[in-house]
């Protein structure tokens, strides 16, 4: 079975407003709710590849109970935990150039952090647990690294989409995957990577210190693959961008649906390339239909 954990996710309002004007009144053209947060991503796109996962975090409130609504009408498998305050909603404004607004997450007790990790106990050796988004401002900034361990006690996988001070450490927590993009990969060698031919060196020093796959997204140049004994590199489709938010973890989920229906591994990673564009391509997260259309213009090939 795939875990996915989101430990702040939000309910994300989009809202298209014509000629935004400040201070005054605003009419929406059109507006939309989805549940967002990685690790949710991560699974709505793995059930669009008609692969089961179940997710995880804290959800709390009538924002917490729209999360868990929307995603039992997908047909979603759940088992968050409960917290005292709301889910927070997270504003998208699409007026020309996006205006992000990021609401707070609920405060997150020590007493409902133990109680979320004695779950992983219950984890078996083929499991992969994906580790996705921020950590809430409430948890300490080893939480990703305590779920990690958690996880390699029961024998089971971890994959990692993560940023911030938590990414510095995701190699030596020794996982299946790891996601960084290319800004990302700079940032950890304290660097800066702009083209394909920078990044190579960086991502094989992830392998080496203990990831064993690793995925670099070169946004509009691609992406990298990296493994133990080869690194791939796969175009990305030409199209207009449209939906920047979930086009990772698309990419993510694409790649383990691949591994999760034992294709070869540069299989694995052209559907996730591809499902990374699909979503970017798409005002929501691609669809199974759309990833189909978009797959035979995503070449794969060995560096």
């Amino acid at each position: 079975m795939i875990y996915t954990v989101t430990l702040n996710p939000s309910v994300d309002y989009i809202v298209h407003v014509e000629d935004f004007i400040v201070g005054g009144l605003n009419r929406s053209k059109y507006d939309t709710k989805y549940p967002g947060g990685k690790g949710i991503n991560v699974s709505r796109l793995l059930n669009r590849h008609h692969v089961p996962s179940k997710a995880l975090g804290f959800v709390g409130g009538f924002t917490g109970e729209y999360i868990k609504s929307f995603l039992k009408q997908e047909k979603l498998e759940t088992a968050f935990s409960e917290v005292r305050e709301d889910t927070r909603i997270n504003v998208k404004l699409k007026t020309g150039d996006e205006t992000e607004i990021n609401g707070q997450g609920p405060s997150i007790t020590n007493e409902d952090f133990n109680t979320f990790l004695e779950q992983f106990s219950a984890l078996k050796e083929e499991d992969i647990v994906v580790l996705a988004g921020s950590i809430p401002s409430s948890l300490p900034q080893d939480t990703y690294e305590k779920i990690a361990k958690a996880c390699q006690q029961q024998g089971a996988r971890v994959v990692l989409d993560i940023s911030g001070e938590a990414l510095t450490k995701a190699a030596d927590m020794k996982p299946l995957l790891m996601k960084p993009n290319h800004h990302e990969l700079g940032e950890m060698f304290n660097t800066t990577i702009e083209t394909v031919e920078q990044a190579v060196p960086y991502g094989k020093k992830l392998v080496e210190q203990g990831a064993e796959h690793v995925i670099v997204s070169m946004a509009g140049d691609g992406a990298l693959l990296f493994t133990k004994d080869a690194v791939f590199f796969a175009n990305v489709p030409k199209g207009k961008l449209v939906n920047s938010v979930g086009a990772g973890d698309s990419v993510v989920a694409g790649f383990l649906a691949g591994v999760s229906k034992q294709l070869p591994l540069e299989e694995a990673f052209r559907l996730g390339v591809t499902s990374g564009s699909a979503t970017a391509f798409s005002e929501e997260l691609g669809t199974e239909e759309f990833v189909q259309q978009l797959l035979p213009e995503v070449q794969v090939t060995r560096l």
